[in-house]
């Protein structure tokens, strides 16, 4: 499974000109022949202009719209990074995913909610998971935040996934932090992560870039600087069952401990 990464400077406040940032990076991506092309968190307006509701867009219809015909077009799964996504009047951080045929197969609203930058306050946070299939692999999306909680994706594990998409707005501040929880998550787990940062200044905030791809065991199979660019690389699913076997984890938890 080939994956390709869009690591795009976000435009603070013009879902306009952050779309036709997309098309410029997707086609040129193309010539790579990926299966799965994935975007970073709140591409649409960026992390984020106040008030965001009157930024966001209205039960995502204008970005579904979008991502569905490029899927459709170039024929490849999208997984849609997140935006902000007003439904009613209650805004969410919303990850959307297609298939090739350009068919919705997931929603995920943003569970954890970065309260440091008041995020729990302007946004509303999800209250499920989900997992999805893209040519036959079990998938999942978190958001940024949620990368800092284990269990979340441990769940997630528990439902047998091969791959976990990150999209994410994280700050050059705690790039230290980015690398090291993406490692981990793909470790303990025995899973591929796909983690898409956003690159360049939102507002007052510099993000990290340094995109990633890992392997189960750990292994960064492919990393971007800090700039605007593309990154891409081949997911060999096959080594799953030999590390799952191998070292056999799942079947040596112990579950009635961890209960609270």
């Amino acid at each position: 499974m080939k994956v390709s990464l869009l690591q795009m400077h976000i435009k603070f406040g013009d879902f306009a000109e952050n779309k036709r940032t997309i098309v410029r990076l997707l086609e040129e991506t193309m010539l790579k022949n990926p299966d799965i092309i994935v975007l970073p968190e709140m591409w649409n307006v960026g992390f984020y202009p106040k008030p965001v509701g009157e930024y966001a867009d209205p039960d995502g219809t204008d970005t579904r719209k979008f991502l569905s015909k490029l899927a459709k077009d170039h024929q490849v799964n999208i997984v849609g990074g997140s935006i902000a996504n007003r439904i009613g009047e209650r805004v969410y951080n919303t990850s959307y995913v297609f298939n090739r045929d350009g068919e919705l197969v997931s929603t995920y609203h943003k569970t954890h909610l970065f309260s440091p930058a008041q995020e729990d306050i302007i946004f509303t946070p999800g209250e499920h998971f989900n997992t999805y299939v893209l040519d036959g692999v079990k998938c999942a999306t978190i958001i940024c935040y949620d990368l800092r909680f284990c269990e979340l994706v441990r769940l997630l594990a528990l439902e047998k996934i091969s791959v976990l998409f990150i999209p994410a707005a994280w700050p050059i501040e705690r790039l230290m932090h980015w690398k090291t929880l993406t490692r981990a998550r793909a470790i303990e787990n025995q899973i591929f992560v796909v983690a898409a940062n956003g690159s360049g200044t939102l507002d007052m905030l510099q993000l990290a870039g340094n995109s990633l791809i890992i392997d189960p065991w750990g292994e960064i199979l492919a990393r971007a600087d800090e700039d605007e660019q593309t990154l891409h690389a081949n997911l060999k699913l096959a080594i799953l069952q030999d590390i799952r076997s191998s070292m056999n984890i799942f079947q040596d938890r112990k579950p009635k401990l961890y209960e609270q």
